[in-house]
Order: C-alpha cells, then structure tokens, then sequence
C-alpha cells in the first residue's frame, strides 16, 4: 500500500473517529434522560407527519409503542389513524408534544419548511427525533439543528437510507483505496421534478377541507390562502415550502459523494443552467457547480447536479447502450485511474465500462455495516452507538445540498464562506440563508 492510501485512510478514520467522540457525551446524556432502556425495551413513538411519507416512516418503526401521531390533514392520515387505534391524535405538534409527556423519540415526516421548527421542539423536550431529508428547508436551520442535538443529548437521524445500504460502503471503500485514483470530478442526476415547477404566482384561494387544518400546515411559512395545488404533495416545488428537486433528492443521490470524497464546505457554488426561473416555484430544471478544497490527501473536486431531464455529458470510451447509475438517477465518479457509478440510493456500485467488473473483487470492507437505516436509530435512542446519519454528519451535509437553491437566485458564481454561512461576493443573497417565522412557529 503507498503512502498516499495511507494518508486517504488515515484521513477518513481519524474524521470518522471525531465524530463518534462528538457524540459520547450525547449518548451518555440520553441515558440519563430516559432512565435507561435495555435493547430490548420498547420506546414510546409519535409521528409528527403521519400521511403519505409519514406513513411508511412510523411503519417502520412498528416494533416499538407507537403512542401519538399528528397531523393537520385527517384525510391523508385517516389510513395511518386506523392503523394505530390505540395511537392519540392531534392536528398540532405543539399540543402534541406539550400533552403527551411520556414520548421518547418521533418521526417528523412533515412538508421541509415544518421540520427544523418541530425537530427544535422535540430535542428541547429531551426527544430523539428522526428527520426526513433535507434536514431543514434552510442553511441556517441545519446548522441550527446539529447545534441543537448536541446540546440536549439526543439521538438523530436523517431519512436518506441510502446511507445504510451496502452500495454506499462499497464505494466509500474503493474510492479510499484508490481504486480510481484521485476523484476530480462528481456528475450526479435525477428525474425529479415529477410536481409542478416553475409556477410564476400564488394559486387562487379554494375552501379548506374540514379535515384540514391550514394554519397548522403554514407553520412558520407566512400566511396565504389555501389551495390544493400546495398541500399534500405539490409543495416540493413552492420556494415557501420545499427545496425543489435538489432538497427531494439529493441528500439521497449526493450522499455517497459526501461520504466517500469527505465533503464539508464548498467554497463556491453556481447555476450554469436553468428554465422557468420565478420568484414563487423552482425551476423545471437545471444545472449546478458546486467546487469544493482539497480535503487532506484528496484534491479539490467539481460537483455537478442536474434535475429535470438534463444529464452529464457520457465519459469518453462509454457508450451510449452502457447504463449510468439506474438511468433516472444516480452518479458518476470521474478518477485520473477510472470511473465508478452508483445508482439513487448509492446501490448498484460499478467501475466502468461494465467489463471492468466480470472479475473484480470488491476491497475488505472495514467500515461498520448497519442494521438498517430505521434500527440504526432505534438502536441510538436506546444507548447505542451514534446513528450513521446523526446530525453531525446530516447538518453539514443538508447545508451545502441547499446552498445550490441559493444559486438558483443569481446569475454567476456565489462565493461561499461555510464556517460564517455567509456569500462573501454577493451580500444579498445572505437573505435567503435564513428567515423570519410566524409567530407561535418559533426556531
């Protein structure tokens, strides 16, 4: 082994090493919190979000108590409702989370302007929580969370599950073993927008359905009429309440590049390409730059994103018949010795072309396989070891992911001071990095 595959793993193992170090503490206070609970107690669990994602999301955790579930559209709950008869039921988290004292952890599956509000509510409680991807609708919030869980000592986890699969060690491991040298280059996909985007005004007020409690819904989003048009799915593409096709997929997609290429702050970010720019919906599609430092012994890396039907240029010698990723979606990492591609979840890992594989025998794996992705943090509330995608690792992560929304504002290259979350070239669009909330939706 040469001495730059040392220094690559050594960098990776001592990053990984601070990480959990970060966390003792944290596990120790949970601990304390809950009195202990052995592996093999129940936890008591609600669900902030119980329709639609929210659904799948406490299912999975349905070997534990699931005690409440909340949300404000009864409609789109009312199968989850049923699942759970015993489970109480409220529209608001707030009541929710004031009421029922004896709640150890929750899911928050709700719209992504909601999740950094109800995440805050919930640690400040001394509750674990799992929070769907993005982690927060904005920079600030991400940083605000990973802050947050720290401080009160709960478990944490983000909801991109590629992130427990095999695919996504597989990489890592080959990457840090040279397998295709150094990565210069990341090239990264997805069918998404499959809502509507590029919407240039607010939709027209319609009656609220008794079973919907709006207000709730908005949250710390500013008020406007209803429409169906925004909730319970449509929201992805509003700027108010979603983070587009990027924030639906690219904790997923971009995850194992994070990981593998140990990607922090970008120092720059822009939009090459976009169509249907407004001021209300994200565009129906684009293409972003990202550029990022030399990491320890890896160099400096371009990261390229595109959504809506645009796709990176084929990598010389590959042809047009050789599938990248699993087509809608996925990634391509570009080495000076090769290339590798994986698909939406980080599964699928492959050198290419496709020959490269017929007698290729993957590296030792060494790094921590998970019990998946759900158990991993189940087993963190209970005392265990840190969850694989805990705040520290999902807060960062979710910060440069939606700086790209930022770039969708601007014409040309924002420069990006990470530590300061602050655009240094660019003074204005230090707006966006934040917001103010409603009142009663504090941070």
């Amino acid at each position: 082994m040469t001495n730059k595959k040392i220094s690559r793993r050594t960098f990776l193992l001592s990053s990984t090493a601070m990480v959990a170090a970060g966390n003792a503490l944290a596990r120790k206070s949970s601990l304390n919190r809950l009195g202990y609970k052995s592996p093999n107690e129940k936890l008591n669990i609600a669900a902030i979000g119980a329709g639609g994602k929210g659904a799948s999301d406490i299912e999975a955790c349905s070997s534990e108590n699931i005690v409440a579930l909340c949300d404000p559209d009864w409609k789109n709950a009312a199968e989850t409702f049923q699942k759970y008869p015993k489970a109480k039921q409220y529209k608001d988290f707030r009541q929710m989370l004031d009421q029922e004292r004896g709640i150890d952890a929750v899911t928050i599956s709700t719209p992504d302007h909601t999740h950094a509000v109800a995440a805050t509510w919930a640690m400040e409680r001394g509750i674990h929580v799992y929070v769907q991807k993005p982690l927060t609708h904005l920079i600030f919030e991400a940083r605000k969370l990973s802050q947050a869980a720290r401080k009160y000592g709960v478990a944490t986890q983000m909801g991109n599950q590629g992130h427990s699969n095999e695919g996504a060690r597989q990489l890592c491991e080959m990457i840090w073993a040279g397998q295709i040298g150094n990565v210069r280059e990341v090239h990264a996909w997805t069918n998404r927008p499959i809502w509507p985007q590029a919407i240039s005004a607010p939709l027209p007020q319609e009656p609220v359905p008794d079973t919907f409690d709006w207000e709730v819904w908005l949250g710390p989003a500013a008020s406007r009429p209803y429409n169906s048009g925004y909730a319970p799915f449509k929201w992805r593409g509003w700027w108010d309440f979603g983070c587009g096709a990027l924030g639906d997929m690219a904790c997923h997609i971009l995850d194992p590049a994070n990981w593998a290429l140990q990607l922090k702050y970008p120092t720059s970010v822009e939009c090459l390409k976009q169509e249907g720019k407004n001021d209300y919906t994200y565009p129906t599609k684009c293409i972003l730059r990202y550029e990022f430092p030399a990491r320890g012994s890896m160099p400096s890396v371009a990261l390229y994103w595109y959504d809506g039907g645009e796709r990176p240029p084929r990598p010389k010698g590959i042809g047009e018949d050789v599938k990248l990723g699993d087509g809608d979606n996925g990634s391509l990492f570009i080495g000076d010795k090769g290339i590798i591609t994986t698909g939406t979840y980080g599964e699928g890992t492959r050198l290419l072309p496709d020959e490269l594989m017929k007698d290729y025998k993957f590296p030792e794996p060494f790094l921590t396989r998970s019990p998946g992705h759900y158990r991993d943090w189940i087993r963190a509330c209970k005392g265990g070891a840190p969850a694989c995608s805990n705040f520290d690792y999902a807060g960062p992560f979710t910060e440069w992911v939606i700086l790209g929304n930022l770039a969708l504002r601007y014409e040309g290259k924002l420069l990006w001071d990470g530590e300061k979350m602050k655009v240094t070239n660019v003074p204005e669009a230090n707006k966006w990095v934040k917001r103010d909330y409603r009142k009663g939706w504090r941070l």
